[in-house]
């Protein structure tokens, strides 16, 4: 099997971890810079997912949705709440550990690259260019309203992750 769009994803994962470990060398003091570039990455690879990979594997499937599909979307949903916020010491134990969860399940054998792989093995190359094309994601400030983590947990709640059990580990 071509693994071109499975490694085009998880070197990119990597990437972005990679970003994200420098960043919070020192969760008291995370290096904001460094930060702002793993919330464009990860936003923007979370983009890519959603605009290019799974709709070009969902047309593949003859329209259907995958099965990991609405369980990756609530995943995205999530973290992309939790970029809204401050980068604490809990928003990031928060993120790593919905990291770890999601990542496997696009990577493991059987995962859902896998299975976007062998449904799109025509297209790997247009969707290889449209991936290579895809523009960074903007990013805003931070939100540090009261409110904001409120939201973060009901999103990791949707996806089926408790925001107090996570960060009281």
């Amino acid at each position: 099997m071509n693994k071109a769009l499975y490694d085009f994803f998880t070197n990119d994962h990597r990437r972005i971890e990679s970003i994200f470990n420098d960043a919070i060398k020192d969760v008291q003091q995370v290096d904001l810079e460094l930060y702002h570039q793993f919330r464009v990455g990860l936003l923007t690879h979370i983009k890519m997912e959603e605009k290019i990979l799974f709709v070009a594997a969902q047309k593949a499937n003859n329209g259907e949705p995958l099965p990991l599909q609405a369980k990756l979307r609530l995943d995205h949903g999530a973290l992309t709440s939790l970029m809204v916020c401050y980068p604490s010491p809990e928003v990031i134990k928060a993120i790593q550990h919905i990291l770890e969860l999601h990542d496997i399940l696009e990577e493991e054998h059987g995962g859902m690259y896998e299975v976007c792989e062998k449904l799109t093995q025509n297209e790997t190359q247009q969707i290889l260019a449209d991936l290579n094309n895809a523009t960074p994601v903007p990013v805003h400030p931070f939100n540090e309203a009261a409110y904001v983590i409120d939201v973060a947990k009901r999103a990791m709640e949707r996806a089926g992750f408790n925001f107090d059990e996570i960060v009281s580990k």
